[in-house]
């Protein structure tokens, strides 16, 4: 009986119209339409399963507790309409949900499809990026012959290579048509040079025997040149072209020191450009020259030397072919001040043959021998006339020009070092004359101001006698006035003979 009214109590259950089956029952069975403030179906369908889980303990417990019968069944039977009910609910949210699924598969779907499409165009993507990089990686480590050649550039390329190179058409890609008529320009270049080498090396043969040829004719040619030079001794004596003489001075000059160079170079330069009735000879050892000149190069590099003291050597020829004799001396230091080492010379010496140059004859024009000596310790140039033994008051050389006698130093620093010992009196006649140290270049400053000088010796101030005595002291390094006064005295001297 109980179940028989349960099911009249539920065939009475009002059902409302709608489009759907959940709308018949007036649930909400989609979020499409669902109100904002009405439940999930989820949150429904926990809720639903409470109230029934609420009601079945209601109907076990009446069933354990007996009641009035009126009252249990009317109790029941609310219990049971509000089952069906929450089955209708239970129904009515599971379709929801399933519709909620169904529609979220369904917009799931339509949303993959794009996605795949996107996934497939990375995947084609990244294929093809890997493709690119494998290609370029294959074309940059490709090795060809090309950058191993220097190619002509292009502009030498399109100024040097002919016509037909330039309109050639090797390949329908523009950059690489100009590559290949570019190697094929180099290739032409390289074919020109290999012919040019060829030629090139047969001429280079040629030469090569041309220059064998002229060193063996120069290896015999010293000895030929010796034969010639003893065979045109004879006819240059006879011509009076004395070019080996020449060659043996200038070679000697080269050993001199500064001063007897520069009086040497000037006599030959003074002989040469104004015909002057001059000639010079160097006398003495060569060889010692040549000794005293390694000496003093390793003087002045600090190199030290086994030889304190140098030591002459005379064995060598001299200008006549002859030997002279054999004499060791040795050139004592700066430290040595005695009178002996202060007139120590250097080996080479210059001679000046002064003649007449009214007579033609130069052996009987001969007037005067004058010898240039330099004094090493003392940096002087002393003169004298060679083979003379006249006294100082019969000396033409003796006061050529003012005030010097030759009888005193020239400069201070001489007079220095030698101190108050006399080292020129009428015993020697190469003396340190003023004019001589001019004329070598050595030039120093006098004790006395010439104006000074002037003013004392000449009792008038007159601007005439300043003056002259000006000029005279400029010429005193004039060689031609030197040379004039030389040659006027030594007439003079001869005339009174």
């Amino acid at each position: 009986m109980e179940d028989g009214d349960t099911t009249e109590d539920a065939a009475v259950v009002p059902v409302a119209s709608g489009d759907g089956d959940g709308d018949a029952l007036g649930f909400p069975h989609s979020s499409r339409h669902r109100d904002p403030e009405e439940e999930f179906p989820q949150e429904l369908l926990r809720n639903t399963k409470a109230s029934l889980e609420n009601i079945v303990a209601e109907i076990l417990s009446l069933k354990s507790h007996p009641k009035p019968k009126p009252l249990l069944t009317l109790r029941l039977r609310e219990l049971l309409t509000q089952t069906f009910l929450h089955f209708v609910t239970l129904r009515q949210a599971n379709r929801s949900i399933l519709l909620e699924e169904e529609r979220a598969r369904t917009e799931t779907e339509r949303a993959k499809a794009p996605l795949e499409r996107t996934a497939q165009q990375l995947h084609n993507l990244v294929y093809e990026k890997s493709h690119y990089a494998k290609a370029i990686k294959a074309c940059s480590d490709f090795k060809s012959k090309y950058p191993d050649i220097e190619v002509a550039s292009e502009d030498e390329f399109f100024r040097d290579a002919p016509r037909n190179m330039k309109d050639a058409v090797l390949s329908n890609h523009s950059e690489h048509n100009l590559v290949l008529k570019r190697l094929n320009f180099e290739l032409f270049q390289r074919k020109e040079l290999c012919k040019l080498h060829d030629k090139l090396e047969q001429t280079r043969k040629i030469l090569l025997e041309t220059i064998a040829n002229r060193k063996k004719f120069l290896s015999s040619l010293p000895s030929q040149l010796k034969s010639l030079k003893k065979a045109s001794l004879p006819v240059q004596n006879q011509l009076g072209v004395q070019h080996t003489k020449k060659l043996k001075r200038h070679h000697s000059a080269g050993l001199l020191p500064p001063p007897l160079y520069v009086i040497y170079s000037q006599l030959l330069a003074q002989m040469e450009a104004f015909g002057e009735s001059i000639d010079m000879e160097i006398i003495g050892s060569v060889k010692d020259a040549q000794s005293f000149a390694r000496h003093q190069a390793y003087k002045d590099t600090g190199i030290s030397t086994s030889a304190e003291s140098y030591k002459l050597e005379n064995d060598v020829p001299d200008e006549d072919g002859q030997r002279q004799s054999k004499r060791s001396r040795r050139f004592q230091g700066k430290e040595s001040l005695d009178q002996a080492g202060m007139f120590q010379n250097h080996p080479l010496a210059v001679n000046l043959h002064v003649y007449d140059n009214e007579v033609s004859d130069l052996e009987s024009a001969k007037l005067v021998t004058l010898k240039f000596e330099y004094l090493m310790q003392l940096n002087i140039i002393c003169v004298g006339i060679e083979a003379s033994n006249d006294g100082p008051e019969n000396d033409i050389l003796c006061n050529l020009f003012p005030d010097d006698t030759g009888l005193e130093l020239p400069h201070q620093s001489a007079k220095l070092i030698v101190g108050e010992a006399t080292m020129f009196n009428g015993d020697r006649t190469s003396r340190p004359y003023k004019w001589a140290q001019h004329l070598a270049g050595i030039d120093f400053l006098p004790e006395v101001a010439p104006l000074l000088l002037v003013s004392r010796e000449t009792s008038s101030d007159s601007g005439e006698d300043v003056i002259h005595s000006l000029s005279q002291y400029r010429q005193h390094n004039q060689l031609q006035t030197i040379l004039q006064k030389i040659r006027s005295r030594a007439k003079a001297k001869l005339s009174l003979q």
